[in-house]
């Protein structure tokens, strides 16, 4: 993995590295929104060099995202059940009348 490649460099796998490399991943989501204000949804899906740019950012989202699960020694099978059960909850939430009581 990458840590292994750059250990040198970077920080240890300390969980407490994990809030930093929270912040860097909303900053490369924040370059993703950046695109598609810019660019557009339909360049995103027509338009090769911005699809190639586009395509960069959010694997940057995904690389920190699995340096978060990494440090916080989060599994695939504990994401994986932990994504399978707020899915089954999420697919029985009225979203509309949720939104209704908040903002009403």
């Amino acid at each position: 993995n990458l840590y292994e490649i750059n250990k040198d460099k970077w920080n240890d796998m300390n969980p407490k590295a994990a809030k930093n490399h929270l912040l860097y991943m909303v900053e490369e989501m924040g370059e993703c929104i950046s695109i598609i204000k810019k660019k557009g949804i339909d360049s995103i899906m027509q338009e090769g060099q911005v699809r190639d740019r586009f395509t960069e950012e959010i694997s940057d989202v995904l690389m920190y995202y699995i340096e978060v699960l990494n440090r916080l020694n989060i599994s695939e099978k504990e994401l994986s059940k932990a994504y399978i059960n707020k899915y089954e909850i999420n697919t029985k939430r009225n979203y509309e009348e949720e939104n209704k009581k908040k903002y009403s």
